[in-house]
Parts: C-alpha cells; structure tokens; sequence
C-alpha cells in the first residue's frame, strides 16, 4: 500500500487577503487529490491552507514553533508542539514530499531553500523569485492555486 503525498504549504503569518484565499485553495485542493497538508500551524497563509483542506475532508498538520498545542490555529487536525522556534521550518520540509510558497517573508525563504537543498520539489505562487549566476534554481512558478498543487504533486 502506498502512502499519500506530504505537500508543505508556507507563507507569511499576516498573509494579504489574496494570499489567503489561494491558500485556501490550495489547501482544498491538496485535500480532494488525497494529500496530507503540512504547515507551521499558525495563522495567515499556514491557517488558510488547513481551513482549506479541513473543509474538503482532509489532514493538516501543524508543526509549531512552540511548545503548546493551543498556539496552533484551529483548523490544524495534529498540532505537533515542537519548542524550535524558526527551526520548525526544517521540520516541516523533511515532513513534505513537495513544498509550495504562497507570498511569503523570510521564514518562507528559508523554507523554501531548504526544501531546494533536500531535493524536493518547490513551486512558488506569488513568492520568490531566486536566481544566482551559474546556478539553475528548480523553483518552479506556478500562476494559480491549481497549477501549483499539480505542480506540487506532478514528479
């Protein structure tokens, strides 16, 4: 028996009001195709994506920065208090087979740098942009919620 795709759906906390609704989407659509959801389990665009994917049945797990379950937002079906503060970024990418930004901060770069270097697939909505002379950075961008969870589940 196969096990179901793990995708990481990262952004900022004070996401923008479209940040938030692709993030919903993304989050419902992860859930209808069988994924599990996994996110730093706070607000903004973390919160919209588990809203999302609880609304169409599925898991989200959120994987605080803290050590209480109850700074998890509600929508979060497992809330893993880790007490890592920014370190849970590196849990949450190990935890996912893919990884897609939505807008983001720093903490979504730092994400989505460590998804690149563990060789998982990251697609950005609305995130960076990266780029380095010489390098060949496979972010893949994607121009809509459904493109970026096809994206995401596409090997």
């Amino acid at each position: 028996m196969s096990r179901p795709v793990y995708v990481a759906v990262c952004g900022a906390s004070n996401a923008t009001p479209d940040e938030a609704t692709a993030a919903e989407e993304i989050g419902r659509l992860l859930a209808q195709a069988g994924a599990i959801l996994v996110t730093g389990g706070l607000g903004g665009v973390m919160e919209a994506a588990a809203k999302g994917a609880r609304a169409a049945g599925g898991t989200a797990i959120g994987l605080l920065p803290s050590d209480r379950h109850e700074d998890g937002n509600a929508y979060n079906t497992v809330v893993v208090p880790t007490g890592f503060g920014e370190a849970r970024n590196a849990l949450v990418v190990r935890t996912a087979d893919a990884l897609i930004a939505v807008g983001g901060e720093f903490g979504t770069l730092s994400e989505i740098a460590l998804a690149l270097r563990t060789g998982k697939r990251v697609v950005a909505l609305s995130s960076w942009e990266l780029s380095r002379p010489g390098l060949d950075i496979p972010v893949v961008v994607a121009l809509t919620p459904a493109e970026a969870v096809q994206r995401a589940l596409t090997s």
